[in-house]
């Protein structure tokens, strides 16, 4: 096996002038679709699982005063950052299937073209 000569067309492949096919714009055209959920949920995911941590670690004398009153505002967060969640999920899903129908015609159309050819 030449490594120079797969080095070289590697090399070749990256520097020559990419043209905008028929596949790279179906595949922008999913990404396009996927995105906004995609991002959507990590940010929720993110946010809701840090103020669990918050709820946490008031309930466990880590932050706070250590009286009752600050045992029962942590635990009420934590189940606050729980149920944020746990409904993360089934949001996602309604998003990524409202993205998609968004773009579906355009995606079949093209997916119809590139497999026409």
């Amino acid at each position: 096996m030449n490594t120079d000569k797969i080095y070289a067309e590697h090399l070749a492949n990256e520097y020559a002038p990419k043209d905008d096919s028929k596949v790279i714009a179906l595949r922008k055209l999913d990404a396009k679709a996927k995105l906004p959920a995609t991002v959507f949920t990590y940010t929720i995911g993110i946010l809701c699982a840090l103020i669990a941590g918050v709820g946490m670690c008031l309930s466990m004398k880590v932050i706070g005063s250590g009286s009752s009153v600050s045992f029962v505002l942590g635990v009420i967060i934590g189940l606050v950052g729980l149920a944020g969640m746990g409904i993360n999920y089934p949001v996602y899903k309604k998003m990524l299937a409202k993205g998609k129908q968004k773009y579906a015609f355009e995606i079949m159309e093209l997916a119809k073209e590139i497999s026409g050819e």
